[in-house]
């Protein structure tokens, strides 16, 4: 996962790969729970989606939560159309490794989910996360509501105060409205219940959400 071209600088429209019209296959139903990976989706369902680092070790903390329905891992908030992995990784799409998150919001909340993102890497590290370098592991919160953005906006100071605490730098994370979703290959999606002893780059700091 961090093997390719380690690019820290966004292209931009001129610059950035054309991509294509086409979509990528996805598998039907999801590997854990096998409920349809691709939408539309129930009403009382919401979304989430965040970039944390590699979306392998990422996608798992989520579907490990009782009340998230799916995960898929993916590709959003650059330029290039329906991007390839090799694309992505090349950094000239501009696009963030992402996990989207559907969930039932009765069973568990937004916060929930916002201490997940928070306790699962370490949201001060820029373009990179540990070992894996490059634009597509930053951190990201992409909201899908006005109460999203100021529910990430609000935890983001919350969790700011308390690295501050214990010596670390400024988050460096992206809060922005959700951007276009971009499925990943069929062989990215819930990686890790495929391969469990697979490669996982994501670690917290240490510092808890919530204490």
């Amino acid at each position: 996962m961090g093997l390719f071209t380690k690019k820290l600088d966004m292209p931009n429209t001129e610059t950035a790969l054309p991509g294509r019209t086409e979509e990528m296959p996805v598998p039907e139903t999801h590997f854990v729970n096998g409920n349809p990976m691709k939408g539309p989706f129930a009403g009382h369902l919401e979304q989430a989606m965040f970039g944390m680092g590699c979306f392998w070790g990422a996608e798992r903390r989520f579907w490990e939560r009782e009340g998230v329905y799916i995960t898929a891992a993916g590709y959003a908030a650059g330029i290039t159309p329906n991007p390839t992995y090799e694309e992505v990784c090349s950094g000239m799409t501009g696009h963030n490794e992402v996990v989207l998150v559907v969930f039932d919001p009765t069973i568990v909340t937004y916060q929930d989910l916002l201490e997940i993102f928070w306790d699962s890497h370490d949201p001060t590290q820029g373009m990179r996360q540990g070992n894996d370098i490059g634009t597509q592991y930053r951190s990201g919160i992409y909201t899908f509501s006005e109460n999203q953005a100021q529910q990430a906006q609000q935890s983001l100071e919350v969790f700011q105060g308390k690295l501050r605490e214990k010596g670390f730098p400024a988050i460096t994370t992206e809060v922005i409205s959700a951007p276009d979703f971009y499925y990943a290959e069929h062989y990215h999606q819930q990686y890790l219940a495929k391969v469990p002893n697979g490669y996982c780059g994501l670690g917290g700091t240490g510092v808890c959400y919530r204490d």
